[in-house]
């Protein structure tokens, strides 16, 4: 393992590398080794953990293609020495490409055709620059398949081109040009202006490849994809064709003159396209990274939003038409009733029918989905609360939807309320996504949430590997109850994984709660290893220990009682008090296997333990003056709440039932790069309207008040 590589590569240093790597090898999973491992890793954090893991992968689809680079040459009896060790020399997937290039099988070309013919070594005496006359020796090689000089030439010349096309210095050249000046353009093609109006801004569009922002390139890739738009990545022509002329051109004028058409031909028809197709992939690539790290950063916050606790809630998915489907949860999110009111057809029996429920039961907080009739439906609960005098005493949320059809329409819901329908579950997940978003939204799959830009754009094994590795964060940064979690929950817990958790879920119906950690390890196939590395985030209140319903982790509880001991107290004494926890000196308990990182998070997390680091859930109003679009007048100022984040700006709800765009020119009176320095999803902001444009359905908004 190339460890000096990863280390330079990622910034860190090649010790913390070294046993971060060996630590994934020995089945570690990244939160683990993140909260518990932070010895070996020197306090590296999830990021740059995460970083060498990415580094540590790639090299190893590297190594995996030399090796079978290196059979492949040595089958075919070409592999010398020479050859082996400059390709056991090179790192990169690109390099090595390059020195495959010659040994590839190919399909039939120009060359190879010419190469049949017997034309080889015409083209070598041109190559060499040392024929003084090729026209008059090119007669020497005429034949039924070679029937004129001028076939012979062309036939020498496309030997050449592929020559030129295969050697690394000239690929090495024409790569260094692209990368200095490489210019993506795009143009909308004929008779397709109408129909994709949508792409107007890139029907006659030029930018600089290294300077485009992922969105435009996302954006213009689309738009070639529907047949729009006809894209082309160059670098100056005559740059590139003099770069390859200083490295070939050499010899007699009239070999000179033969190889100026191969080296044109050559960049034109093999090199040109081969290296625009890399830097395309490149770019591609770099602008999926930004749109996935725009994904997974909103994902984060969404999944971290504030939960409101385990609270008796009533649910309404509103609806003119078809009724507002009512559901009522207890405090662990099992449906108690559901019901369908018309309070907009029926308004009495619709407030007969709530407080029913509401005292029935004894309702703490009650969410309204903000889909269609949201906004009325939140205006007839409030009148209601008002009239029976629980203003004060329930809390009335506005929940976001985005995805909760997704999920009632799924298995994961039937599975669930197998004997209810759609509108049943996805009243639920509204109640629920109140209660903990976390432990509701992992149950739908993240590209239907509605967070993110062009996330159907980019790599989807990228996407999904990245978001999965968002929500296994998430959730264990959390840390999960054992005795009341989904199995869907489970599966995230570091060294879990769908089997695992439905082995706990069945053990857990079976046998009861969970008293101590410890009878995890009676869970079918649940091992030491899996154990060791799920064991911490898992909590269990008024358990046997109390350092189950902590994020100490069991290989530390001897650690923690010898605390105690020596403290003249329990151990619930000293997760109790204060005082007590004072007289630790940490520095008396360092050993081969502890040091003080370890020991400062035992103490933090005695000293509050299960700690949740969401923040408290906040209530919100929209302003009552504005229902629709066409309410909005330029120069208002409204409350709005943040509902997605791009690399261009926030959308923000303002309750109009269309997001408005604030740009990220518009954050604030000063340069924003990113818009995640100004704001978080969910966030509460005030902004103004600076544009409405109804046709085209813009809302433009500014935070600059």
């Amino acid at each position: 393992m190339n460890y000096p590589l990863i280390a330079q590569q990622t910034g860190i240093t090649e010790k913390q590398v070294k046993n971060t790597i060996q630590l994934f090898e020995e089945g570690a999973t990244l939160p683990f080794i993140a909260r518990y491992r932070k010895e070996a890793t020197g306090g590296l954090d999830e990021v740059q953990i995460g970083a060498i893991k990415d580094t540590w992968q790639k090299q190893q689809e590297v190594e995996k293609r030399r090796e079978a680079i290196l059979k492949s040459i040595e089958e075919q009896g070409k592999l010398t020495p020479e050859l082996k060790a400059k390709i056991n020399n090179v790192f990169s997937l690109t390099e090595l490409e390059d020195l495959y290039l010659p040994y590839k099988q190919k399909r039939k070309t120009r060359a190879s055709m010419a190469i049949e013919r017997g034309l080889e070594p015409l083209a070598q005496l041109i190559f060499s620059g040392k024929e003084a006359d090729p026209e008059r020796k090119a007669v020497s090689y005429l034949n039924d398949q070679v029937p004129a000089v001028a076939d012979a030439l062309q036939g020498a010349r496309d030997i050449i081109a592929e020559w030129i096309n295969e050697n690394q210095d000239a690929r090495a050249r024409i790569r260094q040009n692209f990368q200095r000046g490489a210019v993506i353009t795009s143009k909308v093609k004929k008779k397709k202006e109408e129909e994709g109006a949508k792409y107007r801004d890139y029907f006659d569009f030029s930018e600089p490849l290294s300077r485009i922002p992922s969105h435009r390139l996302l954006a213009i890739r689309r738009g070639e994809e529907e047949g729009v738009l006809s894209v082309d990545i160059s670098p100056d022509e005559d740059q590139s064709l003099e770069a390859l002329d200083r490295l070939f051109l050499r010899g007699s004028s009239a070999c000179k003159d033969q190889m100026e058409v191969a080296i044109t031909d050559s960049y034109k028809r093999l090199l040109k396209p081969s290296i625009e197709t890399e830097f395309s992939n490149l770019a591609k690539e770099k602008a999926d990274v930004a749109a996935i790290q725009v994904f997974t950063e909103n994902l984060r916050q969404l999944l971290l939003a504030s939960p409101l606790g385990q609270k008796n809630v009533l649910a309404v998915d509103p609806g003119y038409r078809t009724g507002c489907k009512v559901v009522v949860l207890d405090s662990q999110g099992n449906l108690l009733a559901d019901h369908v009111i018309y309070p907009f057809d029926k308004p009495a029996d619709a407030n007969a029918r709530l407080t029913e429920l509401i005292s029935k039961y004894k309702v703490d907080a009650i969410a309204v989905g903000n889909g269609t009739a949201g906004r009325e439906t939140e205006d007839f609960v409030k009148k209601l609360l008002g009239a029976i005098g629980k203003s004060e005493s329930i809390g009335l949320f506005m929940v976001s939807e985005q995805g909760a059809s997704i999920y009632s329409a799924s298995e994961v819901a039937r599975e669930e309320f197998p004997d209810k329908d759609v509108t049943v579950r996805g009243s639920v997940s509204i109640g629920r996504r109140l209660m903990d978003p976390l432990a509701e939204l992992v149950k739908i799959d993240p590209k239907s949430i509605g967070v993110g830009q062009y996330q159907h754009d980019v790599d989807q094994n990228s996407l999904r590997n990245a978001l999965d590795v968002v929500v296994e964060s998430c959730v264990n940064s959390v840390g999960v109850n054992l005795n009341t979690a989904s199995k869907h929950l489970l599966r995230y817990v570091s060294g879990l994984g769908p089997a695992l958790a439905q082995n706990i879920v069945d053990f857990r119906a079976k046998n009861g709660n969970f008293k101590s950690r410890q009878q995890l390890l009676k869970v079918p196939r649940l091992g030491s290893k899996a154990f060791e590395q799920a064991a911490g985030f898992l909590r269990i209140e008024n358990g046997v220990n109390p350092l189950d319903n902590s994020a100490v982790h069991p290989e530390r509880y001897d650690l923690v009682e010898q605390m105690a001991k020596d403290t003249g107290a329990t151990v619930k004494d000293l997760m109790q008090k204060s005082d007590l926890r004072k007289n630790i000196k940490p520095e008396k308990y360092i050993s081969t296997n502890v040091g003080l990182p370890t020991l400062k998070d035992i103490l933090l997390e005695l000293e509050k333990p299960s700690r949740d680091p969401r923040s408290e859930m906040k209530k919100f109003e929209f302003d009552s003056s504005v229902r629709k679009p066409e309410d909005l007048k330029v120069g208002m100022i409204l409350p709005g709440i943040v509902t997605n984040i791009t690399a261009f700006g926030a959308f923000v709800d303002v309750g109009v039932k269309q997001d408005g765009l604030v740009h990220v020119s518009q954050m604030a009176d000063r340069f924003i790069k990113d818009p995640n320095e100004i704001v978080k999803l969910q966030q509460h902001v005030q902004v103004k309207v600076t544009e409405v444009d109804l046709s085209r359905k813009r809302i433009a908004l500014s935070m600059k008040l």
